[in-house]
């Protein structure tokens, strides 16, 4: 049994890789031919979809919506959790037309992946030269008003790869943005994944994400000197979403994290009042989310 799980893990990975390079090549493809047509800021969103449905057909993890209809508040400045690899699978399911991502700068000679976010407008930032980093971002904040369109931003900074339900600190840059810009901040918490993919312990199970969308929050009166008192106010309440989601439901082909385990445990033992399917959309079939048994 152990060697079967190691087997799937393995062979899951390289088909992940596979498809995030295949993904990326798209990418290419699609930013040129929609630039040649006038229709860069698709490329992105084209390219997200792509990734999404992708993954969803090859590894059998969906990805349910709460609360969809606040990603239509634009423009607006999104944030998220960020978490593992699965945040591309995520951010395919999510991403509004029009947006566009912030990245660190090394990312754009990584080829094909590097060369398509620069061919579809990410907007590059130097963690090591602010200036031109807040430059960069002025530079998109003025585009996305003109336009109505939308940037995503995960104020973490990296990835936390955690399999507890918490998140890093928050970086200021998104908050700052939303302040100068007067544009509402949009929070969307994402369910713990580490039950999906955690490559610290080997796993990579079936099962689908829960991206909790929270109501925009307006800027119109926030002050420059406010701003990191309103991020920790921010960060509290997408925290304090997290631990109520808790972690992403999965069938465990090769294995759980404990802290999962023992969540679920304690979950089982108390009384139970989950609504939350009133607000909940999914674009994959009813039959494989009905499929999915939490932490079988």
């Amino acid at each position: 049994m152990c060697v079967l799980r190691s087997l799937i893990y393995y062979t899951r990975s390289f088909l992940a890789a596979v498809i995030i390079c295949g993904g990326s090549v798209f990418g290419v493809i699609a930013s040129v031919v929609l630039t040649l047509v006038g229709k860069q800021y698709l490329a992105q969103w084209a390219t997200a979809r792509c990734f999404y449905y992708s993954m969803a057909l090859f590894f059998g993890i969906d990805v349910r919506v709460e609360n969809e209809q606040y990603l239509n508040n634009l423009p607006c400045i999104i944030i998220s959790n960020h978490q593992s690899a699965l945040d591309i699978f995520m951010l395919g399911r999510l991403f509004p037309r029009g947006c566009t991502v912030t990245a660190k700068k090394s990312l754009k000679y990584v080829p094909f992946l590097g060369w398509f976010m620069a061919l579809s407008g990410t907007l590059f930032l130097e963690r090591s030269n602010r200036t031109k980093s807040v430059e960069t971002l002025n530079g998109g904040l003025r585009k996305i008003k003109e336009k109505k369109r939308a940037i995503w931003i995960f104020p973490e900074g990296t990835r936390s790869y955690t399999t507890d339900l918490d998140m890093l600190p928050f970086k200021k840059g998104a908050f700052h943005l939303a302040q100068q810009g007067k544009l509402p901040i949009v929070p969307i918490v994402v369910s713990n994944t580490s039950t999906l993919m955690n490559p610290k312990l080997s796993i990579y199970n079936r099962g689908y994400i829960v991206a909790r969308v929270l109501k925009p929050i307006s800027t119109e009166n926030l002050k420059k000197e406010d701003v990191g008192k309103f991020c920790e106010q921010v960060r509290d309440n997408m925290l304090s979403e997290l631990q109520t989601l808790g972690y992403s439901p999965a069938i465990n082909d090769t294995t759980l994290p404990p802290q999962a385990i023992e969540y679920e445990r304690k979950k089982i033992e108390e009384p139970r009042n989950d609504d939350s399917s009133e607000a909940v959309s999914c674009e994959n079939t009813e039959e494989r989310i009905e499929s999915v048994k939490e932490f079988k």
